[in-house]
This record gives C-alpha cells, structure tokens and sequence, in this order.
C-alpha cells in the first residue's frame, strides 16, 4: 500500500484530478470490458477511497459499462480515467497510466486472466487470478 498525493488526466487535458490517501488493488486487469473501454491488451489500475479523489477541471462523462460498473471517461478525447464498482462504493480505481507520474505505482498482480488474449504473454512473477484477487 502507498499513500500520498497524485495527480492526473486526461490525453488531452480537459479533465485532471487529484487522488489522495492509500493505493490498494495496484494490479493488470485483462478482462474484456476494460479491453474493449480502452483498446489495451490490459489497464493497469489503481484503487483510492471516493473520499479521497476529487476532479480538479472539467467534468469527468461516466459510462455504465455493466449492470455494476460506471466507467468516467473524458467527453473530449474518450480517455477512459476511473472505474467504479457497486459492491465497492467507497473506492474508485484510477488508470495509472492516466497518472502524471506512475512510476512508483507498480502494479502486484494480474487479474480477470481468464479472459487474457491468447498471445499475450505474462512473463513477470506477480501473482495472476482467474478473475478476481480472492
């Protein structure tokens, strides 16, 4: 887990934000709504609390990209920026390539691997979940 604060936005800069406090769930998600969201192999994404995350300029647009899923994205230039999860309504997760400076947000696992395109190859030692971390 890390804490401190971080800045970023989108490609074209209509939409910045700051998120605050600690980072969990650092992680490579391969499913196929994240996929088909951003048209990445797989989004490396972060976790923050709600309360913690906060649109600095401009007006992040949503998506509900499932029944439970509400994707926040740049009306401007579509840089997909934030994933929200019903069953978890005090966190929002980040793209951390969205991030000003990620490079101390390394992600520690894969996720949703099931779902991985067969020729992409996972050649690092973090740890890889079917679907979810359990």
């Amino acid at each position: 887990m890390t804490t401190s604060l971080h800045a970023g936005g989108c490609l074209c800069g209509s939409v910045r934000y700051s998120a605050g406090g600690a980072v969990i769930n650092l992680c490579y998600c391969h499913c196929n709504s994240c996929r088909r969201a951003t048209g990445a192999m797989m989004v490396a994404w972060g976790s923050f609390a709600v309360a913690e995350f906060a649109i600095v300029r401009g007006r992040l647009s949503h998506y509900r990209s499932s029944p439970q899923v509400v994707r926040g994205f740049c009306a401007d230039c579509g840089g997909v920026l934030t994933y929200r999860h019903d069953a978890r309504p005090e966190e929002i997760d980040v793209t951390l390539a969205s991030l000003d400076d990620p490079a101390g947000l390394a992600p520690q696992s894969h996720i949703w691997v099931e779902d991985k395109v067969p020729w992409v190859a996972i050649t690092d030692a973090l740890p890889q979940f079917a679907r979810v971390r359990r």
